[in-house]
C-alpha cells in the first residue's frame, strides 16, 4: 500500500470539501458522499490526519472470534475457492463482524505483508467510523452491497485500493458479518461484487444448515433442475412442522419480505403439503425434487426434504424401512422390489460387512448411484459419510485435487488441513466413484496405493494421512475391455471387484409397472391414472435412457395433463409412436412417413408448435405471423417434426 504524497493528500482533502460544500452531484455517487459526510459531522475524522486502525489485543480478538465460530467456520473454505476464482496475487478476501474487526482473511503472502503493515490485517478495526469510507465499513452502515472505488476513499492513504462488500446475514435475517474483497484493481470490482453475492449466499446456506442441525432441512424451486444449486429456496422446518428459518431465494420464491413474516407459518400453510407427507415423498424418489403446489394458488415448486442433520447418525429416515424382512438391508421403498435386485443387494450387503470393495455395472441412468446409496444405508459404514464423485463429469486436470486436496500454504488464511479432497471427506463413511472406467490412467496408481495403504497424501504434502472408508464403484463401460485396450489397469480392476454387481436396464426390470406408477404420482404431486394405451406403451417402451428417462417424461406428462388421466396426447413426441395429428373435428390426417426419434430440443419445438396451431385452431397463415417466419419454413419445420396438416376440404 504505498504512501501518498503531501500534494495528492492535500488535492484529496480539498475535493472532498469542495463537493461537500456544493452538495451536488459533481461526479461522485450519493453513497459517497453520504459516507463522506457521516465521517466528517458524525465521526469528528480528519482527512487529512493520518490513519491507523485500531488494533484488537490477542485476547479481545479471541473473544471476537469465539463469538463469530460458526461464521467463520462456514465462511473458511468459501473464501478460498472465491480468492482461487479471482486469480488476482494482489487482492484479500476478508471477514469482518458486525463492529468491523477482520476476524478471518486470505490473501497471497506478499500482498497480506504488505498492506498488513498498514493496518490490513486480522484484529483491525475496520468500520466506517473508526477508518472512514471504506466497503466493510460503508456495508455495515448501510447493509447492502457497496463497492469503494480508490479515491472514493475518505483517507488518501487508502486511495490505492478498491473494496467490494456484501452483507451475511444469519438465519434470523440480521446482518451478523460483512464479505468483502480489497484489491489494487478498478476494473473488476462488478465481477467481484457478483462472486461476493454467490459466495455469500453460500455462506448463509451452511449457516443455517449449522444452527438448525435439530431441524428438517427442505429445498425447492420453481425448476427441478435448480434444487442443490445456489438459486435453491432453503427451509428449516421443526419436527410439529413450524418454519423456523429461510435462506433470501426462498423468501424472494414465496414472496415474504422477512424471515420473521415466514417464521410464522407452518410448512402446510405456504405448500400444499405436510412435512411427514414430503419427506416420504423425498426418500421414495431417493431425493430427486418432488411437485408440490404453494398453498393458495397453482404455482408448482420442486421439492426436496431430508431429516435433520443431528439425527443422520443416529437413526435412519423413518421412510426407510424394509418392514417385511428385518435381516434385509433397508432400502428406498419401492425401488428395489424387482426380485434380481432384492438379491444382488442382499448379496452385496453380505460383502461391505466385511469390508470388500462392490463394483456397480449397468446402463447410464439404470440407479447405480441409487442402489449404491442404498448399500451405504446398510453398511457398517451407515453413521458416516456417504460422499460421490463422478469421474466422467470432471475435466482431468481437476479429479486429482477434487479426489486428494491440497496442502494449505499456499493462501494465508487457508485452513490448517488445506482443502480436504473427497477421499479425506468419506473417512469412516463410503466413497462412491461412479463413471471410474473415466478415471484417468495417472490417477489410478494413486488410487490403487491408497486402497492398498489406506493412507492419502494431498498435493503438495508429504505427510501421508491414514483414511477409513467402504469403497463402491461403478461405470456403464465393461472394464475389462479398457484393460485390453490398455486404458484401465489390470490390478486396480482387481482390485475393485471385490464383488461385481449387474444392475439390470428398466426394460428387463419386473417392477416397471410400480415404478411407472409410483414416479407419475410424485412428478404430479397427487394420484394419477393412466389410459391403457399410455400404460401399455410405457412398459413396452426400450427406456434407453433408463429411470432417469422415465422420471423426464413423466415430469413433461404430469404438467401437459390437466386431468387425473394420463392420456397418450400427454407423452412427449420422442415415446409416442409415429401417428397422424388429429386435427379439431377429430378426423386424422392421412397416414405420415415413420417420424424419426427426436431429441429433447426438437421434441419441445413440435410440442410449442402443435399448442400454437391449437390455439389459432390450425390456421398456418396466423401461426406463422405468431413467430415471425414464412409460411414456407413454417412447413419445413412441420415435415422436420412430423407435424402433418389435414388437406383443406
Amino acid at each position: 500500500m504505498s504512501t501518498p504524497t503531501p500534494n495528492a493528500v492535500r488535492g484529496h482533502v480539498h475535493r472532498i470539501h469542495d463537493i461537500l460544500e456544493r452538495e451536488g452531484d459533481a461526479g461522485v455517487r450519493d453513497l459517497v458522499s453520504s459516507s463522506w459526510r457521516r465521517c466528517l459531522r458524525d465521526y469528528q475524522l480528519d482527512p487529512s490526519a493520518p490513519a491507523f486502525p485500531t488494533i484488537l489485543t490477542d485476547h479481545e480478538l479471541a473473544e471476537r472470534r469465539t463469538c463469530a465460530e460458526d461464521i467463520i467456520e462456514c465462511a473458511k473454505h468459501e473464501m478460498t475457492t472465491l480468492f482461487q476464482q479471482l486469480g488476482d496475487p494482489e487482492l484479500a478476501v476478508v471477514l469482518v463482524d458486525t463492529g468491523g474487526v477482520i476476524l478471518h482473511m486470505v490473501a497471497a503472502p506478499n500482498f497480506s505483508e504488505e498492506v498488513g503493515r498498514e493496518g490490513f490485517r486480522v484484529g483491525a478495526v475496520w468500520s466506517e467510523g473508526e477508518i472512514g469510507t471504506n466497503g466493510m465499513g460503508t456495508c455495515l452502515v448501510l447493509g447492502e452491497p457497496v463497492v469503494v472505488r480508490q479515491h472514493e476513499h475518505f483517507f488518501a492513504k487508502f486511495t490505492g485500493l478498491t473494496c467490494s462488500a456484501v452483507p451475511i446475514f444469519d438465519p434470523d435475517g440480521r446482518i451478523v458479518a460483512v464479505l468483502d474483497v480489497t484489491s489494487r484493481s478498478t476494473l473488476m470490482q462488478q465481477h467481484s461484487l457478483v462472486l461476493l453475492g454467490m459466495t455469500a449466499q453460500m455462506i448463509e446456506n451452511r449457516l443455517i444448515d449449522r444452527r438448525h442441525r435439530e431441524d428438517y432441512p427442505v429445498h425447492f424451486h420453481s425448476r427441478p433442475e435448480l434444487v442443490y444449486t445456489l438459486h435453491e429456496g432453503m427451509l428449516v422446518v421443526s419436527e410439529d412442522g413450524h418454519i423456523r428459518a429461510a435462506n433470501r431465494s426462498a423468501l424472494f420464491q414465496l414472496g415474504f419480505d422477512s424471515v420473521e413474516s415466514v417464521r410464522a407459518k407452518r410448512l402446510d400453510e405456504v405448500f400444499q403439503v405436510s412435512l411427514d407427507d414430503i419427506v416420504s415423498r423425498s426418500v421414495r424418489s431417493s431425493f430427486h425434487p418432488v411437485p408440490a403446489f404453494s398453498a393458495g394458488s397453482s404455482s408448482r415448486f420442486f421439492m426436496v426434504a431430508q431429516e435433520p442433520a443431528s439425527r443422520a447418525s443416529q437413526e435412519r429416515p423413518r421412510a426407510l424401512i424394509d418392514a417385511e424382512a428385518p435381516s434385509r438391508p433397508a432400502v428406498p421403498a419401492g425401488h428395489f422390489s424387482d426380485a434380481r435386485l432384492t438379491t444382488q443387494l442382499a448379496l452385496a450387503g453380505k460383502v461391505v460387512a466385511r469390508g470388500i470393495p462392490v463394483l456397480l455395472h449397468g446402463e447410464t441412468g439404470a440407479g447405480k448411484e441409487i442402489f449404491a446409496r442404498a448399500l451405504h444405508q446398510a453398511s457398517p459404514c451407515s453413521d458416516g459419510p456417504f460422499v460421490a464423485v463422478n469421474c466422467a463429469s470432471l475435466p482431468e486436470g481437476l479429479i486429482e485435487s477434487e479426489l486428494f486436496g491440497y496442502r494449505a500454504g499456499a493462501f494465508t488464511g487457508a485452513q490448517r488441513s488445506g482443502r480436504r479432497g473427497k477421499i479425506l471427506q468419506a473417512d469412516r463413511g463410503t466413497l462412491f466413484l461412479d463413471e471410474i472406467g473415466d478415471m484417468p490412467l495417472s490417477l489410478q496408481a494413486r488410487l490403487l496405493r491408497v486402497l492398498d495403504e489406506r493412507m492419502i497424501t494431498p498435493l503438495g504434502s508429504e505427510d501421508p494421512v491414514p483414511v477409513e472408508f467402504q469403497l463402491v464403484s461403478a461405470s456403464h463401460r465393461h472394464l475389462p475391455e479398457r484393460v485390453a485396450e490398455g486404458l484401465f489397469r489390470e490390478d486396480l480392476y482387481f482390485r475393485l471387484c471385490g464383488l461385481e454387481v449387474a444392475l439390470p436396464p428398466l426394460r428387463e426390470r419386473t417392477d416397471r409397472r410400480e415404478l411407472i406408477g409410483r414416479m407419475l404420482d410424485e412428478e404430479a404431486g397427487r394420484s394419477m391414472a393412466m389410459s391403457r394405451a399410455v400404460e401399455t406403451l410405457l412398459m413396452d417402451y426400450p427406456w434407453p435412457g433408463n429411470l432417469r428417462q422415465l422420471r423426464h417424461v413423466l415430469r413433461t406428462a404430469a404438467v401437459l395433463c390437466d386431468g387425473d388421466c394420463l392420456e397418450m396426447a400427454h407423452l412427449p413426441p420422442a415415446v409416442r409412436p409415429a401417428q397422424s395429428v388429429v386435427l379439431g373435428d377429430g378426423e386424422p390426417s392421412h397416414p405420415a412417413e415413420p417420424v424419426r426419434e427426436l431429441n429433447p430440443i426438437e421434441a419441445n419445438e413440435r410440442q410449442v408448435l402443435l399448442q400454437l396451431l391449437d390455439e389459432h385452431h390450425w390456421n398456418v397463415s396466423q401461426v406463422a405471423k405468431a413467430l415471425g417466419v414464412s409460411r414456407n419454413t413454417l412447413y419445413r419445420k412441420f415435415h422436420r417434426l412430423g407435424i402433418e396438416l389435414k388437406p383443406p376440404q
